[in-house]
């Protein structure tokens, strides 16, 4: 769970802002973005490869 300490003399959009940059670093807004709508099995299977060949890709 995300968590946001309000900061002295800090404004509520500066901590929204703050909030905001904490979810993209977490994945959260990614997860939300790809669970909203429906992935087919094949589909899903062949992120996971092209995840899976950049992983293998980039360690060399």
């Amino acid at each position: 769970m995300i968590r946001v300490k309000v900061r002295a003399n800090e404004s509520i959009e500066q901590m929204v802002r703050r909030f905001k940059k904490l979810c993209e670093k977490e994945g959260l807004t990614r997860d939300i973005k790809r669970t909203s709508y429906y992935e087919k099995p094949s589909e899903r299977r062949r992120r996971k490869v092209r995840k899976s060949v950049k992983r293998i890709i980039r360690d060399g």
